[in-house]
């Protein structure tokens, strides 16, 4: 989930505030490609100053039911405007060798969504990396005045420590967990968990999450999926090999 850019195209929604702060702090190595001219100018859903928008990452191989579940969970409980799922290249903690082509995966993650507020997008892609926390740092940069969220299933908490600059991730949005069948026993005992405990809000506090200052992290319980693309996946290899 990825990465930074210099000069930007944008919505019609964007400010000129957002496309000079993305241009004032351009990365030496993400968006190289951009600049000299081999891939396509970074377009992202449409947005404003002051929009609650939530984050979903991951490769959507394939999406399924629990995705959009979560999503509209989080969408309702923190009062927020718009989702964006981010279809990534890959995961740098996954084995990606059979991960199906990107436009098949943005054209089933849009089929499955079909919701008025949930933007599909792949512009990670173009950005050239292959991290969250370049994701969220390119956004905060271009986006300023949107109070981003990112969202993610309690399975994930428990690899949470794992991903690149995952303290710092935690410092520059909050972060909204949502129940899976299994893995809220123990989240709070895990590394990211015990690390940012100082951090949890009550779950009666959701729809302030938005507009606290990181670190900041709340707990949404309900929606126990046991729906797991790792395992869509397993029984996919099974049925084509």
């Amino acid at each position: 989930m990825l990465g930074e850019e210099s000069l930007l195209t944008g919505t019609p929604y964007e400010s000129r505030a957002g496309q000079a702060a993305a241009a004032s702090s351009p990365s030496p190595t993400v968006g190289a490609k951009w600049r000299r001219g081999t891939v396509a100018p970074v377009v992202l859903p449409p947005y404003a100053r002051g929009m609650r928008i939530g984050l979903f990452g991951g490769t959507f191989d394939p999406p399924h039911a629990a995705h959009r579940a979560a999503c509209l969970l989080a969408m309702r409980r923190l009062g927020l405007d718009r989702v964006w799922w981010l279809v990534t290249p890959g995961n740098p903690l996954k084995n990606t060798g059979g991960l199906a082509p990107l436009p098949e995966r943005m054209a089933a993650a849009r089929a499955l969504a079909h919701h008025p507020r949930i933007d599909v997008t792949d512009f990670e892609a173009k950005l050239g990396s292959h991290y969250t926390f370049q994701t969220i740092s390119y956004l905060t940069r271009r986006c300023p005045g949107v109070r981003f969220v990112w969202i993610m299933g309690a399975d994930n908490l428990r690899s949470f420590h794992r991903w690149q600059r995952w303290r710092e991730i935690a410092g520059l949005v909050p972060i909204v967990v949502v129940d899976r069948l299994g893995p809220s026993l123990y989240a709070a005992a895990t590394a990211a968990g015990r690390a940012f405990a100082h951090a949890r809000l009550p779950e009666t506090a959701a729809n302030a999450l938005p507009g606290r200052k990181p670190p900041a992290w709340i707990y949404l319980h309900g929606l126990k999926s046991p729906l797991s693309s790792t395992a869509l996946r397993a029984k996919r290899a099974l049925r084509d090999g």
